[in-house]
């Protein structure tokens, strides 16, 4: 109970009758004598003083802390609110506080009661009038006292520690009713407070400001000159008097601010970033110093700062000193003996992991981060370790690091093991430079963690190898092996059958996996299998019935036995009696036409993302700015069973490396092979791969679902056309094939272009393929591309940052006419609502057939509150993103630069720098514009000269790059020379804006 300046004698002699009780049974009878007791007191005819009624409320609050049932004592503590004394007017609120109902009768005298307080002039009335607002503030209270407590924080005249009060209590209020507090008149005397002379009241300030701010965060965009200001003073304080946190200067607020600048885009005022970057440095700085104190509260608070500050930095993501200092510094804290340390150093790290700027300081750690999911004991921490481990691979460190989260995977708790295996699967796919690797890396996790293997991951590897001929005899060869094992898991069964169905006549010119072991094989795990595997090995046994007419007799018998005829499980039976027909009455020619080969599945984004994020239930801005089921979830549609795409041309073949000079007129090349995997996936999980007997075959016939996978919802499908094959007709009926999704609709024509709204815009010319492309107070705009041969994907996000709807939003894509040969667009069509908070994502996909001059444009229309905004901004889609670096020696240059000696083959432009001649900078936009640097070529050490490649869907396009700077003279000399006219002048153009 609190202390109330007198004594309570009667209070004190209950409590410890209380106290002395032997059973419950007595304490029960004590408790009832003095609810007796205290009920006629206050029934009685003699007036109570506030006294007496204090000490009777304290006994029924103390009674009902036990766990006691109180029904009375309300109206008395509504008559202490009124009194003057202070202990007094202190237990009545803290009964309200504790025992009153928002429904209760009295709560209208409880209001009236607290506005009396708000109004008195006693600063202890108002604080315990605010204190009580705090606790129990109610819708209905909100409306009531609403516009009262804003007056007490703003007015000049109130106490620092009233307004404390006061703007705590305002954040419950607009937490009750925000709408009532979302006004411009307010919302600049709240964010004057963060210029208050009291950190007290700036702390408190900073809270309810945070809170504001998500709500409407247009309207408080000026409280980010003054948290700068704010946090600046404290940083570069070092007496702060009562707000010295063992030697920390206000740790606790330095937190806040920082939190609340990660509400916004970085500052735009070079002055107030500037202030801002001096602050963050400082944190850096002193995160380095020698302790001041061995105790752990002055690390702890010293260590929250560096945390925050560092989580700003990434948030703004612009500064690469900043980003790989915090990178270094983080990386010192993975040997710390603290294992929250630790955690927080590998989570901050795995946000770093996808900045352009940050990834090779990342990776620097590798060593040491394999080190600690070997070693780590803490299962959180070694889960952060994986997902760092994931976060920073590439295509460069994809087998080293697959291998070691496989390694990990056979120790690993089964509680991450599903999540574990589904990464393991993206990273295969993603980084694979050889397909044979991603098969041996399936098939691992299948045999280390087969029962953790989501269904998608066996999909995906089955699709991919229908997709390529060079790695289907691989395949099969490799499972057939994996088949013999000792103990053999049910998915493995599961692929197993489905790739020896299709390509089991790959191997079986060799005795050991010939046509009668590879079917004796799969049906000695028959009856070890549920049924919905057996359904898909009675699919693969009519399967093999085609690709080795010799065995047709040993598959018929088993089809034929009264085990799969009479089986309880209807489909079992169904397909048993359909396939044994199908061989029988079928001829060989219409049996071959049937039970062809698998046509290719049509390359779609991957559904292993979308899989991951619902089981990880985590949205990540490192590696994935939105989730992937955003598109299905605000169409409002289902996920659409994946199309099937008739056989056409076999894959592209890897590109060789050709003279610089010579250019190719071929077939389509594909750098490294494309990745079939997107891990911006907007769609929803891709569907199974469940291969009809024919592509085009109605799905509701049970012979025709021959590999089996739970059912899904199909697109809404159009009228067939008739078949070619009329027996096939007439046995099986045409099919009707799912429809393309909506397209965004592509215009060929011209549109003046804001160019004021993207100010950052050249930064995407060498620097990043993610960022922010636009931003206001409704919408903010985020990009992140990935680029592969003449391919490139970008996933454009759009975010609604007000607290209203956007509606009728809609978009269309603008192609110069003279780049329309030159390139091809083609993106799905957005929501035309996104809701208040949400984002939505849109994938734009572009084959560069042709060098081309002009970057694309995307118009951007839709309404909020009633007023129509339209923008016309500038996809980050440039020709040098399809630009591949290639090495030579010098002579090898300089012998290709002579070669190309036309006029509109070379380009020369001599321009004033525009940043400092940093030569390590320069040699990074060199490297990031597409060329590869060629050290120790040019003799004189100053100039730089670069070689690449600009891959087209028809073509490939050699270029050379010479850069001679002048430091004295702060100017460039750029010569570029292709072997394509006009491509030299466009690299010019481009290259020169970044210098």
């Amino acid at each position: 109970m609190p202390r109330t300046g007198d004594s309570m004698r009667g209070l004190a002699v209950f409590i410890a009758d209380i106290r002395n009780c032997k059973s419950r049974e007595q304490e029960k009878k004590r408790i009832n004598k003095e609810l007796a007791n205290i009920r006629s007191k206050f029934k009685g005819d003699k007036q109570l003083d506030g006294y007496q009624k204090k000490k009777y409320v304290c006994k029924l609050l103390f009674i009902f802390l036990l766990g006691n049932d109180v029904d009375f004592g309300h109206m008395e503590a509504v008559d202490l609110l009124a009194s003057n004394k202070y202990t007094e007017k202190q237990i009545g609120y803290l009964f309200i506080s504790v025992m009153m109902h928002h429904s209760n009768d009295l709560y209208k005298l409880v209001i009236q009661a607290i506005k009396n307080d708000l109004s008195s002039k006693d600063p202890v009335h108002i604080c315990l009038a605010l204190t009580c607002i705090a606790n129990i503030g109610t819708p209905e209270m909100a409306e009531e006292i609403g516009d009262e407590v804003p007056k007490i924080l703003t007015s000049p005249d109130t106490l620092h520690g009233v307004k404390k009060c006061a703007a705590l209590c305002l954040l419950r209020l607009f937490e009750l009713k925000s709408d009532k507090f979302i006004h411009a008149e307010l919302s600049s005397r709240l964010i004057a407070l963060l210029s208050d002379q009291h950190l007290g009241v700036v702390t408190s300030a900073c809270s309810l400001i945070q809170a504001l701010v998500t709500a409407n965060t247009a309207e408080y965009k000026g409280c980010v000159s003054l948290a700068v200001s704010r946090l600046s003073r404290i940083v570069s304080s070092t007496d702060l008097k009562d707000y010295m946190y063992y030697f920390i200067a206000a740790p606790w607020l330095s937190v806040k601010l920082l939190r609340l600048l990660q509400s916004y885009s970085q500052p735009t005022d070079s002055a107030v970033y500037e202030r801002l970057k001096e602050s963050l440095e400082t944190i850096l700085n002193r995160a380095t110093d020698p302790p001041k104190s061995k105790k752990i509260q002055h690390t702890n608070a010293k260590n929250a700062v560096l945390f925050e500050a560092i989580n700003l930095i990434i948030h703004y993501d612009s500064d690469a000193a900043l980003m790989v200092r915090s990178c270094n510094l983080l990386g010192g804290f993975l040997n710390s003996k603290e294992t929250n340390l630790r955690y927080l150093a590998l989570e901050s790290l795995t946000k770093l992991a996808v900045s352009d700027f940050s990834r090779k300081a990342v990776m620097k750690h590798q060593e040491t981060v394999v080190q600690a999911l070997k070693n780590e004991r803490d299962l959180s921490v070694r889960q952060r370790a994986v997902d760092l481990l994931y976060a920073m691979c590439d295509r460069d460190q994809a087998e080293e690091i697959v291998g070691e989260l496989l390694a990990y995977l056979e120790k690993a708790d089964y509680s991450i093991r599903e999540e574990l295996v589904l990464k393991i699967a993206i990273l295969a796919e993603k980084f694979a430079q050889d397909y044979k690797w991603y098969v041996d890396v399936v098939l691992n996790l299948i045999r280390i963690a087969g029962d953790y293997i989501a269904d998608e991951v066996w999909y995906r590897v089955t699709q991919i190898v229908i997709n390529r001929d060079d790695i289907q005899a691989y395949a099969a060869k490799t499972v057939f092996e994996a088949l013999q094992a000792p103990t053999c898991h049910e998915n493995m069964v599961k692929v197993g059958a489905y790739i020896l169905g299709e390509f089991g006549n790959l191997i079986a010119g060799d005795e050991r996996s010939g046509p009668i072991v590879q079917f004796k094989l799969l049906h000695s795990m028959f009856h070890l299998c549920s049924n919905q595997t057996k359904y898909i090995l009675l699919s693969t046994y009519i399967k093999l019935i085609n690709l080795f007419p010799e065995i047709k007799g040993d598959i018929e018998e088993v089809l034929g036995n009264d085990n799969q005829l009479r089986n309880s499980d209807a489909e079992i039976q169904q397909r048993a009696m359909e396939y044994t027909k199908l061989s029988q009455i079928a001829s060989s020619d219409l049996l071959a036409t049937v039970l062809e080969e698998m046509p290719q599945f049509t390359e779609r984004e991957s559904s292993l993302l979308a899989k991951l994020k619902k089981k990880s239930n985590t949205l990540v801005k490192e590696k994935d700015t939105a989730d992937g089921d955003n598109t299905s979830t605000q169409n409002g549609s289902s996920p659409v069973i994946e199309e099937r795409a008739p056989p056409s041309r076999p894959p592209p073949p890897d590109v060789n490396l050709v003279e610089l000079s010579v250019e190719l007129s071929s077939a389509p090349v594909d750098v490294g092979g494309s990745s079939l995997l997107d891990l911006e996936s907007p769609s929803g999980p891709a569907e199974v791969p469940e291969p009809a007997l024919e592509s085009g075959t109605p799905e509701d016939s049970p012979v025709l679902n021959n590999y089996s996978a739970p059912p899904a919802a199909a697109a809404p499908a159009e009228p067939a056309a008739p078949a070619a094959e009329p027996s096939l007709l007439d046995m099986f009926g045409g099919a009707p094939p799912a429809t393309d999704p909506t397209k965004v609709q592509v215009v060929t024509g011209l549109i003046e272009c804001n160019e004021a709204a993207q100010p950052n815009f050249k930064a995407f010319i060498c620097s990043r393929n993610n960022g922010i492309l636009f931003e206001n107070e409704i919408i903010q705009i985020g990009v992140k591309s990935e680029f592969t041969g003449f391919e490139g994907k970008l996933q454009v996000f759009y975010g609604n940052k007000s607290p209203l709807p956007l509606q009728g939003f809609n978009t269309t894509l603008y192609i110069s006419p003279k780049d329309q040969p030159s390139l091809r667009l083609e993106g799905q069509k957005v929501s035309q609502l996104i809701s208040a908070g949400a984002q939505i994502p849109q994938t734009i996909k572009a084959t560069a057939v042709s060098a081309f001059g002009e970057t694309p444009l995307i118009q951007i229309s839709f309404s909020a509150a009633g007023t129509a905004h339209n923008m016309v901004l500038r996809l980050p889609l440039l020709v040098n993103k399809f630009c591949k670096g290639t090495g030579m020696g010098a002579q090898d240059f300089f012998m290709r630069w002579k070669n190309l000696n036309l006029p509109a083959q070379e380009c020369q432009k001599v321009f004033k720098a525009g940043k400092p001649m940093d030569n390590d900078l320069v040699k990074g936009k060199v490297q990031g514009f597409g060329f590869q640097v060629l050290d120790g070529v040019d003799p004189k050490p100053d100039n730089l000269v670069g070689a690449g490649i600009i891959v087209c869907e028809g073509s490939q396009i050699g270029c050379l790059l010479r850069l001679e700077p002048s430091k004295p003279a702060q100017m460039y000399r750029m010569t570029v020379r292709s072997s394509r006219e006009g491509v030299p002048e466009l690299l010019v153009n481009l290259l020169s804006q970044d210098l």
